[in-house]
């Protein structure tokens, strides 16, 4: 199999998985259940996520993000300025996961534990930068590590507090967001004022 046809092939499986995952978690005994569901046979599972569940849910945040980044594809980023790109994104990518809640928060409760959270860390990251290279920035300085670092910090907080939105529409994350993404854009305002006098 070629790399195209595992992503593939995770995709299925974390789809079939999905559904089940609000009543039974993440345990692999629903990814291998989901494999046979997707039309493989158990053992695909293993052959596709050799680390077992730390790949089953990188590749969940990965779907997530590949969903987002398809359904951005017709936006006209020019008409927005670039606060509204990152809360266009985040907003999107709320959206796919909306039916997922219960997943997303089991997710995040795996991710956790302190012997996996170095590999939490660098997916919230891949999200991050997916996020800026698709508002339009390519820095390879140092402001592209502190941009997605702190849109890093943006994710975590408007994750959870989404998770816990019960407004229609989104209204309490909208509002959160905007107040992060204002909070951000202060700072690193201060942070080149800083750096220029230096």
């Amino acid at each position: 199999m070629n790399k195209e046809d595992v992503s593939a092939i995770r995709d299925k499986i974390i789809l079939a998985a999905l559904p089940q995952v609000a009543f039974d978690g993440w345990v692999w005994g629903t990814v291998e259940q989901a494999a046979q569901d997707a039309g493989y046979e158990a053992s695909m599972a293993r052959a596709v996520f050799p680390d077992r569940m730390k790949d089953v849910l990188d590749g969940f945040a990965d779907l997530a993000d590949r969903e987002m980044l398809k359904a951005l594809k017709d936006t006209n980023i020019e008409d927005l300025r670039i606060r509204d790109r990152i809360r266009t994104a985040m907003l999107t990518r709320f959206v796919w996961l909306g039916p997922h809640k219960e997943a997303l928060r089991q997710s995040i409760q795996f991710w956790m534990v302190p012997t996996r959270k170095p590999r939490g860390v660098k997916i919230i990251w891949r999200t991050a930068d997916r996020i800026w290279s698709w508002a339009g920035d390519d820095a390879t300085d140092y402001n592209r590590y502190t941009k997605r670092g702190l849109l890093s910090g943006i994710i975590v907080s408007a994750t959870l507090a989404w998770l816990n939105d019960t407004s229609e529409d989104m209204d309490n994350t909208k509002a959160f967001l905007d107040r992060r993404i204002e909070n951000v854009m202060q700072l690193g305002k201060i942070i080149n004022k800083v750096k220029k006098a230096s």
